[in-house]
């Protein structure tokens, strides 16, 4: 029996399988960079600290889904937020994937024998100082979740045939140091998925999808 198109067994095919140019260098041509492409030259002349997110994707029939976070409202940096489970590259992760994985457990409890890892986008290069690598990951079901309260508020999760529509993903704008800034929103419910997040989800769409 074939995969069907939003479904797990096809994430990872594609994941696996990516076309356009290596990952390493590519982050120019995804997403938010294409939005603002003044912000190119300035984004590559800073020193940006390692972090790592995983994207993962829940097995489950013709109809695979991706977990997010709800960060909580006291964390210093993107408080409230919609995000994926990740966070900075310790001096002991000796990859991404084991920083991805290693936070997602620290998050939500997420045991990493239920995950996959089955690829990687190009690096999200943050204005706030992170170089992120978003690994993807199929996860298998049967998993339980455990929040940490201090970083996470609510875990929920959208289907990937939702997130993978273009028709779905709106444009904002903001004033940032100054300047004016474009993003991706993708509301879902009464959640709203943008900045960072939404770009990282533009960029799987034109990776894989597109």
């Amino acid at each position: 029996m074939m995969d069907t198109l939003f479904s797990a067994g096809d994430f990872r095919r594609r994941a696996r399988s990516q076309s356009g140019s290596p990952v390493e260098d590519a982050w120019r041509e995804h997403g938010d960079f294409l939005l603002n492409p003044d912000v190119i030259p300035h984004l590559e002349t800073l020193k940006l600290r390692d972090a790592a997110v995983l994207v993962p994707v829940i097995e489950d029939g013709d109809e695979a889904r991706v977990i997010f976070t709800q960060r909580t409202a006291t964390m210093r940096k993107h408080s409230g937020q919609v995000a994926f489970p990740g966070g900075a590259i310790d001096p002991e992760d000796d990859t991404p994937e084991r920083a991805a994985l290693r936070e997602t457990e620290e998050e939500i409890g997420l045991d990493r024998r239920f995950v996959e890892t089955v690829g990687r986008l190009p690096h999200y290069m943050a204005m706030s100082g992170f170089r992120i690598t978003p690994v993807l990951a199929v996860v298998q079901p049967g998993f339980q979740l455990v929040l940490n309260p201090v970083e996470v508020d609510a875990v929920f999760d959208v289907p990937l045939s939702f997130l993978m529509d273009p028709r779905n993903h709106g444009r904002g704008r903001a004033t940032w140091q100054g300047a004016e800034r474009h993003f991706y929103r993708m509301p879902y419910g009464d959640r709203n998925i943008w900045g960072i997040t939404a770009g990282i989800v533009r960029m799987l769409y034109e990776r894989l999808y597109a």
